[in-house]
């Protein structure tokens, strides 16, 4: 029977270190059924065959085997949940080859928006082109790039897809429906970075939209671009400061946002109860402080991970951040074997302290063990 082992994707990258629970600062303190209760997310949309938003690392027999352990476990107390995952799992501590873990945060955010275009709701999300042809999860297309993980057919193969600046340009003409209009270039940009928010329509009502694709370019860091260009130095730097010169400066941020050449394709999320969160790539609604984004190459969903990092309220206010995660998510920047991204929840303070989280982080994951 398969077991777990990422070697050939972390062949270079990073090596696996066995420890014990014990060694694991804040594992005993921690809410294991929270853990639990978001791991059963995952393994019951991996039981009804669930199709992924973006595919990851296929999980491993055993990993596949924990999972059906875990649905037919009955958690009566707190001590249940944290000893199904010491039977189950081993863990395992990722030592990168070079540098060190590192976890950011990301939010759903609410904008104000209208379906229809209007002088005060001007800038467009669009649904998915149907010209668009998505890289598969560790395939190529012929003729494309290795770094492009999308593109479509042109007249002798396929080609790279408009990058950002051509389709804000109107390139895909009625290829790409708006599906609503925002107020400002920055928060259909930052929506963009997220990959889901919630709409407050003028007339009431509240959408969610949800990601449904990207043009397939590579991911540029604008707050990177702006700390290289001394506009904005790293310790000091917040969504808010960051939101607030994009706004503040519009053609210097036109120009600026066209140089992450990634674009995003949105689809409305009518499926999504108010109190559920967003859709993960996974395929499945977030659970805010325990969905976990990773490298989608390296590491399959549904994985649990334990982080020893920290978690700030305020540029100056940190505290420890020990928590069991599980990979539920992915992103087109989180890139390496001890990197991840802490789905903070939705809204403005959610956002606020997803912004704040730019941290070194012990990364460990739980290695499902062999069955018998």
């Amino acid at each position: 029977m398969a077991t777990f082992d990422p070697a050939s994707a972390l062949a270079g990258k990073a090596r696996l270190e066995p420890v014990t629970f014990a060694d694991l600062s804040g594992w005993a303190e921690d809410d294991h059924a929270a853990a639990f209760a978001t791991f059963l997310k995952s393994c019951r949309a991996a039981e009804t065959g669930l199709t992924p938003l973006r595919p990851a690392q296929a999980p491993s027999l055993d990993l596949t085997g924990a999972c059906r352990a875990a649905l037919e476990t009955t958690i009566v107390a707190p001590e249940d949940a944290r000893g199904f995952f010491e039977r189950h799992f081993q863990p395992m501590r990722v030592a990168p080859t070079t540098g060190s873990g590192f976890l950011t945060g990301y939010y759903e955010p609410e904008f104000e928006g209208s379906r229809t275009p209007s002088a005060t709701y001007r800038v467009p999300l669009l649904d998915r082109p149907d010209d668009l042809v998505t890289v598969p999860q560790g395939e190529s297309l012929p003729g494309l790039d290795s770094s492009l993980q999308a593109g479509r057919r042109g007249p002798s193969g396929f080609e790279p897809y408009p990058d950002r600046a051509a389709i804000e340009e109107g390139v895909l003409g009625q290829r790409a429906r708006p599906i609503v209009y925002l107020r400002e270039p920055a928060d259909a940009f930052i929506l963009h970075v997220q990959g889901s928010a919630r709409i407050r329509l003028d007339d009431g009502s509240v959408m969610r939209v949800a990601y449904a694709g990207r043009n397939g370019h590579p991911y540029t860091s604008i707050g990177k671009l702006l700390v290289e260009q001394g506009v904005m130095d790293l310790e000091t730097m917040t969504l808010e400061r960051l939101m607030g010169w994009l706004n503040d400066n519009p053609e210097p941020a036109r120009a600026l946002m066209r140089q992450n050449r990634s674009y995003i394709f949105f689809r409305e999320a009518a499926e999504l109860a108010e109190a559920q969160g967003p859709i993960g790539g996974a395929g499945i609604p977030l659970t805010p402080g325990r969905s976990l984004a990773v490298d989608r190459t390296i590491w399959p969903y549904g994985l649990p991970v334990f982080i020893d990092g920290t978690l700030p309220h305020a540029l100056d206010r940190t505290e420890p951040l020990r928590r069991l995660m599980v990979a539920q998510d992915t992103g087109s920047a989180i890139v390496g074997p001890a990197r991840g991204d802490f789905f903070v929840g939705s809204g403005e303070g959610a956002g606020t302290q997803a912004g704040l989280m730019r941290h070194a982080v012990s990364f460990v994951i739980l290695k499902p063990k062999a069955r018998p």
